[in-house]
């Protein structure tokens, strides 16, 4: 064998025990290795799953026409929202609250149904974004008004309309008795 080779064994031999040592240690502190150390991706590898979240509040306009809503309260809940979701239905959609309020971009990336946003603050929608469209691939255009909002409600798209949701619609929750307290 020449030393050349035998050099190039000794190195992969090296690299493969770094990669080794690299992947115990994410996988005790739980991190992913890092990314040169996945292997590549495949069409066989599993896809994100969408999530359900339960409803935990509810929005009524009138007395006899409420908005049931999901609670999105956990930053990874607030990440994946609605993505990959099939279409709301009438009075369904789902709430994103900030505390304290914060300015929220949104955008509709892996999101595969036009939604209206709500953006509340201080018990009323302050800007609404209608029939935001779906953005299966990067770059997303992202959505909001550049003021600090309590929340966020999405809706399918047309709800606001058909609901009559209009800027300085009046915006109380109710909480469900297996959720959180709300307050908008």
């Amino acid at each position: 064998m020449s030393i050349h080779r035998e050099h190039s064994l000794r190195g992969l031999r090296l690299i493969g025990m770094t990669v080794l040592v690299l992947a115990a240690r994410c996988a005790r502190a739980g991190t992913d290795p890092p990314a040169t150390t996945r292997p590549p991706a495949t069409d066989s590898a599993p896809k994100a799953a969408p999530q359900f979240l339960p409803i935990e509040a509810r929005w009524c306009l009138e007395a006899d026409r409420c908005i049931d809503l999901e609670v999105a309260d956990a930053p990874r809940e607030q990440a994946l929202g609605l993505q990959l979701r099939p279409p709301l239905p009438p009075l369904r959609g789902m709430w994103f609250p900030y505390d304290p309020p914060a300015l929220a971009r949104f955008w509709m990336h892996r999101t595969p149904e036009p939604l209206d946003m709500l953006f509340v603050r201080d018990g009323q929608v302050i800007a609404i974004e209608t029939n935001t469209q779906p953005c299966p691939h990067l770059p997303c255009r992202s959505y909001g008004p550049d003021q600090a909002v309590d929340g966020v409600i999405e809706l399918a798209a047309g709800q606001a309309e058909a609901q009559a949701i209009v800027i300085g619609t009046r915006v109380q929750l109710e909480p469900l008795p297996s959720g959180p307290s709300l307050s908008p």
